[in-house]
């Protein structure tokens, strides 16, 4: 329906009739419709704002915005839509505050984004998947062209005209360094600007220690190991992403500050002390968060998360943590859902409470609790050895007898005929199988809470216990749960693997990258401020 029919149907008073009003936006004139209601009448404004992108020249289409306003002619409930030209670099401010510089940065990232997701994609394409004219189309992808953030990719066949040449996200027009900070290890690696891994390198921690100044001296050896090994240059990266565990606070002094309770970090500035190292130049920004909220940054853009519109990610490894993601949180939010208590006057936990969530399920807790039991854990190994040979003691390979057999067709080397053999260890069945419970009931909470569409268990240990841990902990989580959002969410493991954490790490500067458009952060200026803005700054509201 035309814009100018949908008016008239709703009673609205035209301000041109429908020729006058295409004339004048193909001039570049201000046009101006005005009735009772039009602010609030469904449909209206993107009616107009079709209207508006299909007469409106494509040289001009970049410099203009659309602005929503009252109308002083009109009664209280009155309103105006006004298609203005501003002028090129214009910071015109309409009543959203969106400026044309504002307007032009969204335009280069819904493309970039589509790009990136999506490509390759020719001109033609990106129009629609964008909902940007092809004027605008134009001009965006020649000033990315420019910048070099968008290359050629081929070409394919159109209807009947000339071929369409394809565009992509230029792999080597950026770089991005994920750090995780794990339980067991700290992992660097370095990708390109799709993410492709050029570079790894890990530093285990040996028993468990998390001495601030060893982990701060392992991510910067591990940052220059990977440049040095890749030869980027550490002018090219975008920034470097961390993802750490515990609550991570962003103060305007020290930058990121960690408050990491489970590893004895008490408001420890991470952000500050790597500044200190000089290691890399001013430019080049820190991106550091909780491990939950990377994990779920990584399976929202390329794992189980796509194309949900609310979701729970799970870390589930030595302790638990989680990402909620909604679309008021759409870059999603650590929860603390570790500490969550579930048993009253329970178990210690690792930060000092009783009865935490992390007391019972984590892969430190397990293993204590298969130990208390009178288990026998392998000594002097790392928690996911320890915890490969929990789940051998309680789920031991098949024997003969059950159908078991070697991949080759023959009866297996000694160690399988002699694993085959074994029953279960009740004992580490058992603490499996409350743990399971455990979950479920956690998971629970999530599901009344948030209602998600989905809940993806990730983290080394959710991985490792993996499908033979899964059925039971959904019957868990559906039980205790209310039915309504029980019914509607699925709950299933995550699909990245164990880099999903370095992964998502990356991702952070990565997506702060596309939000500015493709552009870098501006250096801070040096010096003394202007004196106007000093004066604005002392009469702002405290």
């Amino acid at each position: 329906m035309h814009a100018e029919e949908l008016l008239r149907r709703r009673g609205h008073r035209i301000a041109a009739e429908a020729d006058e009003v295409r004339r004048l936006l193909t001039r570049g004139a201000r046009v101006s419709v005005c009735g009772d209601g039009l602010r609030t009448a469904p449909g209206v404004r993107d009616a107009f704002r079709t209207l508006y992108r299909e007469y409106t020249p494509a040289s001009l289409s970049s410099h203009r915005e659309l602005r929503v306003g009252e109308c002083r002619a009109c009664p209280p409930r009155g309103g105006m839509l006004q298609v203005g030209q501003g002028s090129e670099g214009s910071d015109m401010t309409g009543r959203n505050g969106r400026t044309v510089r504002d307007l032009r940065r969204a335009n280069r990232t819904a493309v970039l984004q589509r790009l990136y997701f999506d490509g390759p994609l020719s001109r033609f394409e990106l129009g629609p998947a964008t909902g940007l004219s092809s004027g605008s189309i134009s001009n965006v992808v020649a000033d990315l062209v420019a910048d070099g953030l968008v290359e050629e990719a081929g070409s394919v066949d159109s209807d009947g005209g000339r071929p369409r040449t394809l565009l992509r996200v230029a792999p080597g027009s950026g770089h991005m360094i994920g750090v995780d900070v794990g339980e067991t290890r700290v992992r660097i690696e370095l990708f390109d600007l799709t993410l492709t891994e050029l570079a790894r390198t890990e530093r285990p921690l040996e028993q468990r220690r998390y001495e601030v100044d060893g982990i701060v001296g392992h991510v910067r050896d591990g940052v220059a190991e990977v440049l040095a090994t890749a030869g980027v240059a550490a002018e090219q990266l975008l920034g470097v992403g961390i993802g750490v565990p515990g609550i991570v606070e962003h103060t305007p002094e020290r930058g990121a500050v960690v408050h990491g309770q489970t590893i004895g970090w008490d408001a420890v500035p991470v952000e500050a002390l790597l500044r200190e190292g000089a290691l890399l130049p001013e430019s080049v920004p820190y991106f550091i968060d909780n491990g939950a909220k990377t994990l779920g940054q990584a399976e929202m853009w390329f794992g189980g998360g796509r194309g949900a519109h609310s979701a729970v990610v799970v870390l589930f490894g030595s302790g638990v943590g989680a990402c909620l993601v909604t679309p008021e949180v759409e870059h999603g939010r650590a929860v603390e859902w570790g500490h969550l208590t579930v048993r009253v006057r329970g178990r210690r936990c690792r930060c000092g409470a009783l009865g935490c969530l992390e007391a019972y399920a984590g892969a430190e807790a397990l293993l204590e609790r298969w130990r208390e039991q009178g288990g026998r854990p392998p000594e002097d190994v790392d928690e996911e050895t320890a915890l490969t040979a929990m789940l051998a003691a309680a789920y031991p390979p098949a024997g003969p007898d059950d159908g078991g057999s070697s991949e080759d067709g023959g009866s297996g080397d000694d160690g399988e005929a002699a694993g085959a053999g074994r029953t279960a260890d009740p004992l580490a069945l058992a603490v499996l199988e409350e743990t399971a419970e455990y979950l479920g009931a956690g998971l629970s909470d999530l599901i009344n809470l948030f209602q998600p569409e989905r809940i993806l268990i990730g983290g080394w240990a959710g991985l490792q216990l993996g499908a033979r841990f899964l059925p039971a902990v959904r019957r868990h989580a559906t039980a205790y749960a209310l039915r309504h959002p029980a019914q509607r969410v699925t709950v299933e493991l995550g699909r990245l693997g164990p880099d999903a954490v370095t992964v998502g790490a990356a991702i952070l500067p990565l997506a702060d990258f596309f939000g500015r458009g493709g552009r870098r952060p501006e250096p801070a200026p040096t010096g003394p401020a202007p004196a106007w803005r000093t004066v604005l700054e002392e009469r702002a509201p405290r």
